[in-house]
């Protein structure tokens, strides 16, 4: 194996262990603005997870489902921000 190839590997279980704590802090989370961030947190996650799967595989395809997860992850944290914003508003 090749160095890259090693560290592309070594990447990855830190990414994963990464995902998995962000996980964790999804569901403990204190607070719903924690929980927030570490939602944007897991959806940046998997777009490195399959950045890295793609370099890995040598699938450039595979990018396109990064950009499309990155776009998504952005909205849903911008539309809970909004939801949040606005259930203040109303309290």
């Amino acid at each position: 194996m090749s160095p890259f190839a090693i560290g592309i590997g070594v990447l990855l279980v830190l990414l994963t262990l990464s995902f998995a704590l962000s996980f964790v802090r999804l569901t403990i989370g204190p607070d719903v603005p924690n929980r927030t961030v570490a939602f944007d947190l897991i959806a940046l996650h998997a777009v490195g997870l399959v950045a890295l799967i793609a370099i890995r595989h040598d699938a450039p395809p595979l990018l396109d489902i990064a950009l499309v997860t990155a776009v998504l992850g952005f909205l849903g944290t911008v539309l809970l921000a909004r939801y949040l914003e606005q259930a203040q508003d109303e309290e």
